[in-house]
C-alpha cells in the first residue's frame, strides 16, 4: 500500500447521525415499532444484525431519526462508548450519539474503512472535547484522513486484518462461556439463592461467620508519625469476582495501620457503593502483591468460621440474593447506591453443606485456570491483531 493516497472521510463517505424520538410519545412512536432503533450503548465492535428497542414508522415521519442502510459503519461520539464501531447488518435508524459513515462503493470497501477507522480511534477520542469523557462530532470525522488504495488492495488487507479479528472474537466467545459456565455450576449445585429450593439453613448472617472491617481513609492527619509508603486498593481496583491492578495507587501509612489493614490469602473484597446495579460487587484477594492494604470504601471480609468457604461466600454475596438485599438496604441518592458495616453484617447466608462447598471450589478453580490461559492467549492475539494493523496503514503489510 506505499504510497496510496490519504483521502478524508468527507471525500468518499456519506455521514450523519439520528436522534430519539420523544419519549412523552412512547404509543405513538415506539410501542409496537417495527423499525430498529440503535444506541451508541449497543455498538461493540461487530456487525449489528438487532436492537434492544424499535420505533414506528410515524416517528420516523416525525422526528429527526432516519434510515441507515445496511453495510453502514456506525461510531459513538458521546460519553462512555465514544469512539465504539460497528458495522450495520440490517437496515436501521439511530440516536444522535452515533455518526453513520457510508463509504462510496465505488472506490471503498467498507471493511477496509472500518479497520483504518478502527485504528485511529485513540487519535478521535484524543481530538474531541470534554472532560474524563470528550465527545467527537461530525466535524471530526470528516476531516480524518486515512490510506485509500485500489480497491482490491483494500479487499486484501481487509480479508487479513478479518482473520485476525475473527480469532479474537473466537478467544472472547470462549471467555463469556467460561465465566457463565461457573454460575450454571453454581446454580446447578446450590439452587436459586433467592428461592432457596434446596431448603440450605438461612439463619445465619455475615457477621457471625466473618470479621469485616473497613480500610484506611485518605487525608487523615499523620503529622508527627513515621510512616512508609505501601500499596492500596481502591474501588477501581476491585471489580465483579477479578481485580484490576493495571493502576495501582500508594499512601503512607504507619506500620500500626498497616497491620490493622494488611490483605491475607482469601479475604474477600466488597466495594461499599457505586452504581446500583454494582452492588455487591466483590473478589477474593490472592496475594497478588507482597504487601497491600485497602482504603475505607471497601469493606475486607475475612472468614473465621468453618462454615463457609471464601470461594462460596463471594458467589452468595455477588448473587441475585445479595444484589437484592444490598438494594434493599442500601441508602441511594441520585443514582449512587452504599451500604454500610452494619447492613454487610446482616446479610442473610444460606449455608449448603461446607464438603459441597468445597467440591464447588474445586470445579470453579479448574474453570478458573483454562479462563487463565485463554485470557492469556487472547492478550497475545490482540497484541498481533494492533500490530497487523499498524503495519496495514503504514503500507507494510
Amino acid at each position: 500500500m506505499s504510497g496510496a493516497a490519504t483521502v478524508t472521510l468527507s471525500e468518499f463517505c456519506a455521514t450523519g447521525s439520528g436522534g430519539t424520538p420523544s419519549r412523552a410519545q412512547m404509543e405513538r412512536y415506539y410501542e409496537g415499532g417495527t423499525i430498529p432503533w440503535i444506541k451508541s450503548g449497543e455498538l461493540r465492535e461487530t456487525v449489528i444484525n438487532g436492537a434492544e428497542e424499535h420505533v414506528t414508522d410515524v416517528a420516523l415521519k416525525e422526528s429527526s431519526i432516519k434510515l441507515v442502510p445496511a453495510g453502514a459503519i456506525l461510531l459513538a461520539m458521546y460519553g462512555a462508548t465514544v469512539g465504539r464501531l460497528g458495522i450495520l447488518g440490517i437496515e436501521a435508524t439511530t440516536n444522535q450519539a452515533v455518526c453513520h459513515i457510508i463509504p462510496d462503493p465505488r472506490i471503498a470497501v467498507t471493511r477496509y474503512v472500518y479497520h483504518a477507522l478502527s485504528s485511529q480511534v485513540p487519535s478521535l477520542i484524543s481530538m474531541g472535547v470534554g472532560g474524563a469523557q470528550p465527545n467527537i462530532n461530525q466535524g471530526i470525522i470528516k476531516n480524518l484522513a486515512i490510506p485509500l488504495p485500489a480497491k482490491p488492495e483494500q479487499r486484501r488487507i481487509a480479508a487479513i486484518l478479518d482473520q485476525a479479528d475473527a480469532l479474537r472474537a473466537k478467544r472472547r466467545e470462549a471467555l463469556a462461556q467460561l465465566d457463565s459456565l461457573t454460575q450454571s455450576i453454581f446454580i446447578q449445585m446450590f439452587g436459586d439463592p433467592v428461592s432457596n429450593p434446596k431448603g440450605w439453613p438461612d439463619a445465619t448472617t455475615l457477621g457471625q461467620v466473618a470479621n469485616i472491617a473497613s480500610g484506611v481513609t485518605k487525608g487523615r492527619n499523620l503529622t508527627g508519625k513515621v510512616t512508609r509508603t505501601i500499596p492500596y486498593l481502591a474501588v477501581a481496583n476491585v471489580q465483579d469476582k477479578s481485580l484490576n491492578l493495571s493502576a495501582v495507587k500508594e499512601i503512607d501509612a504507619t506500620e500500626d495501620e498497616i497491620e490493622r489493614y494488611l490483605l491475607k490469602w482469601n479475604d474477600l473484597l466488597l466495594t461499599e457503593g457505586g452504581d446500583p446495579d454494582k452492588l455487591g460487587r466483590g473478589t477474593l484477594w490472592k496475594n497478588e502483591l507482597p504487601e497491600c492494604i485497602h482504603q475505607n470504601h471497601i469493606f475486607r471480609v475475612r472468614v473465621t468460621s468453618q462454615a463457609v468457604t471464601p470461594l462460596f461466600l463471594n458467589w452468595l454475596v455477588g448473587s441475585q440474593r445479595g444484589k437484592k438485599y444490598f438494594l434493599r438496604s442500601a441508602k441511594q441518592t441520585t443514582g449512587i447506591a452504599s451500604i454500610n458495616m452494619t447492613q454487610l453484617r446482616s446479610f442473610p447466608l444460606l449455608l449448603p453443606p461446607v464438603e459441597l462447598q468445597r467440591d464447588f471450589e474445586t470445579i470453579a478453580e479448574v474453570v478458573a485456570e483454562q479462563h487463565a490461559i485463554h485470557s492469556v492467549s487472547l492478550a497475545e492475539l490482540e497484541a498481533l491483531f494492533v500490530s497487523l494493523q499498524h503495519r496495514a496503514f503504514r503500507g507494510e503489510l
